[in-house]
């Protein structure tokens, strides 16, 4: 959205509610400013839904439960019958 000043802001707009499984995957340190950061990557299981539907979630997403906020890296099929979807996500650490 144009923010008034010539730039843009994001804003963002719950989807729904799904069900899901969260597991915690690789973890790693960088560099930071100030301090080491630490970063975790996720898995994020729930019921599939086809390509190209809108109940599919996409990259360009997030996934929040309470006040945790996940962003979406890929979407994959997470068994070979179709039935479950994995999305790999980082967990948003607010600054």
């Amino acid at each position: 959205m144009p923010d008034g000043a010539g730039g843009f802001s994001t804003s963002w707009v719950a989807l729904g509610t799904l069900w899901a499984e969260l597991r915690a995957g690789s973890g790693s340190e960088r560099r930071g400013l100030i301090a080491p950061e630490g970063r975790m990557l996720f898995r994020v299981y729930l019921r599939a839904a086809s390509q190209g539907s809108p109940q599919r979630p996409r990259p360009d997403q997030r996934l929040r439960e309470g006040g945790r906020i996940f962003t979406i890296l890929a979407v994959s099929e997470a068994d070979p019958s179709g039935a479950y979807l994995v999305c790999h996500a980082r967990e948003e650490v607010p600054a």
